[in-house]
C-alpha cells in the first residue's frame, strides 16, 4: 500500500544576516511544526548570531495553523 504524505514547509528569514533556515516535515498539527521550526532555527543558528537577544520577533502570515486566535502563539 501506497500512502502520499503532504509536507509543509515552514522558515525562518534573517534579515540581519540575508540567511534563511527551511524545515521541511509531516506534522498534523502545523502550529505546533512552526514553533519547532522557530526554536531548532534558534537552538542552531539565532542563538550564536545574536547572544545578547532578550527576545524574538515573530511575524506570520496569520492565516490557518498561524492565526492569531491559535493558542500557541498567544
Amino acid at each position: 500500500m501506497l500512502y502520499a504524505l503532504a509536507s509543509a514547509p515552514y522558515g525562518v528569514y534573517d534579515v540581519t544576516q540575508n540567511a534563511g533556515w527551511v524545515s521541511v516535515g509531516v506534522d498534523h498539527d502545523t502550529a505546533a511544526f512552526a514553533a519547532q521550526s522557530i526554536r531548532r532555527w534558534w537552538e542552531s543558528m539565532g542563538a550564536e548570531a545574536y547572544p545578547r537577544a532578550g527576545k524574538l520577533l515573530i511575524t506570520a502570515d496569520s492565516s490557518g495553523s498561524n492565526g492569531a486566535r491559535v493558542r500557541l502563539w498567544n
